[in-house]
């Protein structure tokens, strides 16, 4: 029997997932999400997904203020601790805060 424990490579993604979600390891397994603009420039739109596609959690998110600029159209990262209450994304070695404000 093949286990998923200690996976470090993404498994492949699930069609039901946006192409833009970005795999982060967990312990034990890891989960996929999918950051989206909103209308709101500190605000944005955070999905996260199981490996195999069922939807966890669809909010909004505001960015706390840390003197940089986000750029959602530059290479980032989901890391942790990121779960469906605050999000945390590296981006050009700068850590970015998101907290939730609503679904």
């Amino acid at each position: 029997m093949q286990s998923n424990i200690g996976t470090i490579h993404s498994p492949a993604l699930p069609n039901v997932i946006p192409k833009h979600s970005k795999w982060l390891l967990g312990q034990g397994v890891g989960t996929w999400f999918c950051i989206d603009k909103t209308d709101n420039e500190k605000q944005y739109n955070i999905k996260r997904f199981t490996p195999k596609g069922s939807l966890d959690c669809d909010r909004i998110f505001e960015i706390e203020n840390n003197g940089s600029v986000f750029d959602i159209k530059e290479p980032y990262q989901f890391t942790h601790i990121s779960h469906c209450s605050k999000c945390r994304i590296v981006q050009n070695e700068t850590v970015f805060v998101f907290n939730y404000i609503k679904e």
